[in-house]
């Protein structure tokens, strides 16, 4: 194998794209943040670009259209928090083995992980078709908002099985260090959904289009197909994370250790999913435009921050893996260093959001007051973009050395007790409105990183058994 630490940025790129079987425990430990990096970025551009057009598509529809979509989203993040926890524990747990080198046990556990998430997200899917309407009645959604929402509801929680599959899935990927597939298999599923959004939700030649409805299913076929390309790499025996006909074996101990760990990542993302709930709930009281412009400023948000929870996790799976091999002080290098590119990134996208918001939120949607919300939450929640990078890569060190628990109470301290009440006590007793919430969200999430920074530095991640 070439010396991969005498390559150059540009030669780099385009190995990590290329894709390799790497000992993330041996390379220099920059090398190895770029082999990472660089496709858990792309894969999630992808994501966060799928999310752009989708409002831009769905936008069109008008605002009760968008705020649909918002009032679903708040809700359905639940099924996200699940998902996102137990890729957390095929991280952490693939890693590990991966570090030890006992591949076997990394398919064995890949294999429970897939049928932990595929009867949770089965059950999920019941629940969300029947009580649909319940959701967005619960969400304080408006009539004209249920009279063409429900349907659209009900189609996204019937297709999380999708969701699910292809977010832990990738955690299991990005665990082994097989990153390049992780980037391919959302490629695949967004590439899908963006070309089929216009065509299900306008129509083509003699299809007339589904309207709300096409863009529900527009998601679920693209992230179906994407499951389809993660399965056939998990099983086709030419990567060294594989699932063999030894590894179908029911193993109690590996449930129990993947309950355990992301049970408590379901909580880190599940508390903060009641947050967003309960910030989406408040800011509904100030009708369907505030939810529309609150909506469209998260999507535009989630374009620059998928893109740094992609380079932070790179530091997952280096803490991970370097962790499983005894490797200590390596692991926290890689954190620092990740932490550092993660900073010079987000400060350039906060001099772009400050400098040109208003142009941004113009390019998505029309109407004065619309575009005046979507620009102050913009300009306001960018200003805690350097403290976000920051925390983010901390709680994906956490997440990768096995440590969930941690980042689930700082986001109980953090986003429950003090986020919530803020926000309540600006927007509605100081009559601040929907900015009250937007400061509050600024505000929470630095506190958050500085936190999360302490908690770090203390050390005691680096002795969790996994």
């Amino acid at each position: 194998m070439r010396n991969l630490d005498k390559l150059n940025l540009w030669q780099l790129a385009k190995e990590s794209v290329r894709g390799g079987e790497y000992d993330f425990t041996k390379l220099n430990i920059k090398t190895g943040i770029i082999l990472l990096s660089i496709p858990m970025i792309l894969e999630m551009i992808m994501e966060s670009l799928f999310a752009v057009v989708d409002i831009f598509f769905v936008g069109r529809l008008g605002s009760d259209a968008i705020a649909t979509v918002g009032l679903t989203e708040a809700v359905i993040v639940i099924v996200y928090s699940i998902g996102v926890g137990i890729s957390m524990a095929a991280t952490a747990i693939i890693s590990r083995r991966f570090g030890e080198q006992n591949y076997k046990a990394a398919g064995s556990a890949a294999f429970q992980l897939l049928l932990f998430g595929g009867i949770t997200s089965i059950v999920i899917g019941i629940l969300g078709w029947i009580y649909g309407e319940h959701i967005l009645l619960l969400m304080g959604a408006s009539e004209e908002v249920l009279a063409i929402g429900v349907p659209y509801t009900r189609i996204i929680f019937a297709g999380n099985s999708a969701i699910m599959l292809l977010f832990l899935i990738n955690g299991a990927f990005r665990g082994a260090g097989q990153a390049h597939l992780a980037m391919r298999a959302l490629w695949i599923a967004n590439g899908f959904n963006i070309i089929l959004d216009p065509i299900m939700i306008f129509g083509i030649g003699n299809f007339e289009g589904l309207g709300l409805v096409g863009a529900a299913w527009a998601t679920n076929i693209g992230r179906s197909i994407g499951v389809v390309y993660q399965l056939y790499h998990l099983l086709n025996g030419k990567n060294r994370l594989v699932i063999i006909r030894e590894n179908l074996k029911l193993k109690w101990k590996t449930i129990y250790r993947i309950c355990l760990i992301s049970f408590n990542g379901m909580g880190q993302f599940l508390i903060d999913s009641v947050a967003w709930i309960a910030l989406t709930r408040m800011v509904a009281e100030f009708g369907s435009v505030a939810v529309a412009g609150y909506t469209l400023s998260f999507r535009i948000l989630m374009f620059s921050l998928m893109p740094a929870w992609g380079l932070s996790a790179a530091a997952a799976t280096l803490v991970g893996q370097n962790l499983g091999a005894g490797k200590i002080r390596r692991s926290e290098i890689s954190v620092w260093i990740t932490a550092r590119y993660n900073v010079i990134f987000l400060a350039l996208v906060t001099c772009i959001y400050l400098f040109f918001g208003r142009s941004i939120i113009g390019f998505f949607a029309e109407g004065k007051e619309l575009q005046d919300i979507a620009t102050a939450g913009l300009q306001v929640i960018v200003l805690g973009y350097i403290f976000f990078a920051v925390g983010m890569t901390m709680t994906q060190a956490f997440n990768g050395a096995g440590d969930t628990k941690t980042p689930m109470y700082i986001n109980i301290g953090v986003f429950i007790v003090l986020e919530i009440p803020l926000a309540y006590l600006l927007s509605m007793s100081f009559g601040m409105g929907v900015m009250g919430v937007f400061i509050t969200i600024a505000f929470s999430h630095s506190l958050h990183a500085l936190v999360a920074l302490w908690f770090f530095r203390r050390g005691k991640w680096k002795k969790v058994v996994v």
